[in-house]
């Protein structure tokens, strides 16, 4: 099964949603997408009158800030992106990890930041697998708002990379799971100023020498190193890439973007 995350490049775009959409629902098999958002919330938290809170790029969730991205993920965005798919012959249900108790978190514990209502996932054994295998078996294609929950009966602001990443590995023992990172690159870059100098593959040995030489720095280092502990944990394969690489699969084109394997 393949599970695809896309954030603010497709989803600020109403045209390019539309056209990734299509191509998610032609994929062939079982799969599953985790949405972001975080640019609709900030502009619907300014018509609310509610400025947004960032500290080193990272949104501070307030309890405030928690209503509103729990309305516009878990409701806006989440149920538009299921009613375009359901328009295009895709079977989808909406859900956070709330639903079924499929992904429990705790709250973030502070240290030198207060992050608030952040919810840091523990890892892959913590999932209801049953819960989504139970789901997907049903011919559901599960799409995921970044939202958890404490089981204390608070939701939880999530990383939608993170959520993408423990929901393959927990997946990963019932499925041949293939986790793709969808962004605004084509793939991971020889040279950040040339869109079209992607590295077709990365191994682990490839990726040291990479950061060693300083082609891979900054943002897109937190992506490898999530993309390589989820092969660590059973993920078949990942990729990172633009929208354009869901269309070449949809396809049957193949692999397009950056393959990230051991």
């Amino acid at each position: 099964m393949i599970i695809v995350k896309i954030g603010g490049n497709i989803l600020d775009s109403p045209e390019r949603l539309q056209l990734f959409l299509a191509d998610f629902a032609a994929l062939p098999g079982p799969k599953l997408l985790v949405h972001g958002g975080g640019k609709i919330a900030s502009a619907f938290g300014q018509r609310l009158g509610i400025t947004p809170k960032m500290v080193e790029g990272r949104r501070i969730t307030d309890a405030e800030t928690l209503e509103l991205v729990t309305m516009v993920y878990g409701g806006l965005v989440n149920k538009q992106v299921v009613a375009k798919l359901q328009a295009l012959g895709c079977n989808a249900i909406g859900l956070t990890g709330a639903d079924g108790n499929i992904i429990p978190a705790q709250k973030r514990p502070v240290k030198t930041i207060d992050y608030g209502f952040v919810g840091d996932v523990s890892g892959p054994e913590s999932i209801n697998v049953p819960a989504l295998e139970a789901m997907i078996e049903a011919g559901l294609t599960p799409v995921f708002a970044p939202l958890t929950h404490d089981t204390q009966g608070n939701m939880l602001n999530t990383n939608a990379d993170t959520i993408a990443s423990v929901l393959a590995t927990a997946l990963a023992t019932k499925y041949k799971v293939q986790l793709m990172y969808c962004f605004e690159k084509k793939g991971v870059l020889q040279n950040a100023e040339d869109e079209e100098s992607v590295i077709p593959h990365i191994t682990a040995e490839k990726y040291k020498t990479l950061k060693e030489e300083g082609v891979v720095s900054a943002g897109m280092v937190p992506k490898l190193d999530n993309a390589f502990a989820a092969l660590a944990q059973g993920v078949h394969a990942v990729q990172i890439g633009d929208a354009a690489a869901i269309a070449q699969m949809a396809a049957g084109g193949g692999q397009a973007g950056t393959l990230i394997t051991l």
